[in-house]
Formats: C-alpha cells, structure tokens, sequence
C-alpha cells in the first residue's frame, strides 16, 4: 500500500520536475568525477600543506556562502529560472577555466567561482520544487528523490573517473561543463513546456517572483530564533561531514595510504552506493518518527564512524569502507531530513530566502578544510576525527533546544 501511494505521488511529478531529477544525475556525476581529487591535484603540482590546501577551499566556500543567500533571496524576487540559467552558464564558465588554469592564484580565483555556482544552486533547486509541487507529502518524496538522484550520479562518477582514466587529470573540469550545458537545454525545454501548458490551462504561471523585499525577509530570518538555531546546528552538522570530502583524503594522502586514488574513488562509490540502496528503506522504516527523532538517530550512526575513522590502521582498506557505511548510513537519514524540515518551515513567500539562508550551514562545510587541516598538521588524523565525534554530541544537544525557541507571526510580515 506505502508503495502504491509513492508511484501514485510519482506520477504526479511535472516533467520539469523530472529534468531537475535527471540533471542532478548528470551534473553531480561528472562533478564528482574529477573534484575530489582536487586537493590531490594541488598537492602534487604545487606541494602544499594540509591547511594550505584547507585555506584557498575554506575561503572560496565562505565566499559561496554569502553569495548563495542573497542569490537565493534574489529568486523570491526576479524568479528561480532567470537566476537558474545564470548560475548554469557561471558553472560551464567557471568548469572550463578551472580545466587550464596552472598557478596558484589562477586556481584560487577558479575554485571560488566554481563554489559559487555550486552553492547557487542547490537552494534554487530545492526551492523550485517548492515551486512545482504543492502537496507536502508530494514535495517530501520529490526532495528525497532529488537526493537519490544526486547520490545515483555521485555513486556513477568516481568510478567512471578511474575506469575512463580521468582521476587527477586537469582537463576532466571539462566534463563538469559540458554536463551543465547539456543540463540548460533540457531545462529551457522543460520551461517552455511548462509555460504552454499552463497557458492552455489559463493558469498563472507555477514559478513567479515574489514581492516581499530584501529588508522585510532580512526582518523575519532575524525573528525566527528556531530557524536560527537550526542553522546553527547544521553548520556544525557539515563540519563534520566536511572531513570526509578533503580533510580524509589530505590525511589519507600524507600518510601514503596503499592504492590511494583507488582507495578515494572506492569511499565516494561506498557513500552514495550506500545512499542508493538504503534511502527509500530508511524512509520507511523511520516513517514514523518526528523529524527531530530521525535526526538524533544519525547523528548517533555519524559518531560511531568519526570514532571508527579515528581508530581505522592506515594500511587497512576495508576498514575505510566500513566506517564509510556508518557515515552514509548516518548520511542518508540526515541529509533530506534537513532539507524537509526547511521546507516545513519556509512561509511560501520566503521559501527561496529561507533555502537561501539555510546555505549558511555551508560555513561549516566551508571552514571543515581549514580547520581540518590545522589539525592534521599539528595534532594528527586521529585526534581529528575524535573531536569530530564530540562535536556530534553538541548538535544532538542544540536540536533537543529547537522546539523551544520562538518563531515570529508571519501575517505582520506581509508585502
């Protein structure tokens, strides 16, 4: 019966829907492909530290941070599909100069644009969905379907990487680019079509800019102390996620861990074979469970694996993957449980501002190369990954606080 009721709300998908679905596929697959292995290319070009590294990543990302909330804010204004197009042709821009840049400052500069696009547009994708579907049950599984893409192309890449020979190859960014020039026809298509059929229906168009302005959001994203503490405890929530992504593979690297690039491309496959195979299955089991409930039962999954990572011998392979299992099951719990508690709490005016502002979780993405690399260099892998594990028991504890902190009356924020 749950699943009759899942291909019913399937079927209910517009076909915009369904490109948003199929490009995050194609996109995060070739993204993937090539950008972990970044902080390898630099490494071995310009042999830089741990935390140099961490720097020109850290920085670009807070730089993507305030660009993405005030792009996204944009949207309630301007509307999703004109700052979606801009940040496709920013993403093909920024792809191909990354593909010949070869100095330092050339890639700083790069990476800071290619963060950019990216932090657009996650929160103009999610809140276009928003957009699309207005059921919440609907818009739920559309999110959760988003995320299985998005996993399906992350699970595809790595490995496609290192059977194509691409891993570590400058001119793979090329890749990444054509991906999302493919992506904006698909999308243009699937506007046009949109539009076609609502004029034959004589509807008003789905996606339309809101009127609320800068200021008056600005009012009630400062009035919302729940929403506040939310985003909080996803900044931290990210830091810790952020190790895996270039901290993990800088210590890795560092330490000459056996089959290095092998071992890279294995984790990145594991975390979103993991996702693919699990998400749809936790989601049924955990049904039941308040949002809050389902969050404290991964940060319990995602402590575990920061202990095993602390405690993982360098040489042993399989025992990478293994606490990469823990994470992704921790992971797949997390991660569109965040999103759909944004969503529920996102007013429909606000719902581009509030995805935008729930990007400034990013910052601890954003600042988990910096910090993670400081430690590497001074105290080691080990103890990275321990304080990793403490700081799982304090977003366990600020989400005990959510429910309460206040949140403001929406009517006195009217345009």
């Amino acid at each position: 019966m749950q699943s009759d009721v899942s291909l019913k709300r399937l079927q209910q998908f517009p076909p915009l829907m369904w490109i948003l679905l199929f490009g995050g596929f194609i996109t995060r697959g070739s993204y993937y492909m090539v950008w972990p292995f970044l902080a390898v290319i630099l490494y071995d070009k310009f042999a830089m530290s741990a935390t140099e590294v961490g720097f020109i990543l850290s920085n670009a990302a807070i730089v993507a941070v305030f660009t993405s909330f005030i792009g996204s804010s944009l949207s309630d204004k301007i509307g999703r599909r004109t700052l979606m197009f801009i940040t496709g042709l920013l993403y093909i821009v920024s792809f191909s100069l990354l593909a010949n840049v070869d100095s330092v400052n050339g890639y700083i500069s790069v990476i800071t644009l290619c963060s950019i696009a990216t932090s657009l547009w996650r929160p103009l994708s999610s809140a276009t969905i928003g957009d699309l579907i207005k059921d919440p049950q609907t818009r739920e599984l559309a999110m959760q379907s988003q995320y299985f893409t998005v996993n399906a192309g992350c699970a595809v890449g790595p490995m496609a990487g290192v059977w194509f020979g691409l891993t570590g190859q400058q001119s793979s960014f090329y890749i990444t680019a054509a991906a999302f020039a493919l992506l904006l026809v698909l999308l243009y298509w699937g506007f046009s079509y949109s539009d076609i059929k609502q004029r034959a229906a004589n509807l008003a168009p789905t996606i339309k800019p809101d009127p609320i302005g800068f200021h008056v959001t600005l009012k009630v994203l400062l009035a919302d102390r729940m929403f506040q503490c939310l985003i909080l405890a996803n900044m931290v929530c990210m830091f810790i996620y952020g190790q895996m992504d270039s901290s993990l593979i800088q210590y890795l690297t560092r330490a000459n861990a056996p089959q290095l690039l092998t071992l890279i491309s294995s984790m990145i496959f594991t975390n979103a074979l993991v996702i693919i195979c699990s998400q749809f299955i936790l989601l049924k089991i955990l049904a039941k469970l308040t949002l809050v409930h389902r969050i404290q039962l991964g940060l319990l999954l995602l402590g575990i694996s920061q202990l095993w990572l602390a405690q993982n011998p360098i040489d042993l392979f399989w025992g990478w993957i293994g606490a990469i299992v823990i994470m992704s099951l921790a992971e797949t719990i997390l991660f569109p449980t965040m999103n759909v508690q944004i969503d529920r709490l996102a007013p429909d005016k606000l719902r581009g501002a509030y995805f935008g502002a729930a990007s400034f979780y990013e910052f601890g993405f954003a600042m988990a190369p910096l910090g993670g690399g400081i430690v590497l260099d001074h105290f080691g892998g080990s103890a990275l990954y321990i304080f990793a594990a403490a700081l799982t028991i304090v977003v366990a504890a600020m989400y005990q606080l959510l429910h309460r902190l206040a949140r403001p009356d929406f009517s006195q924020f009217q345009p």
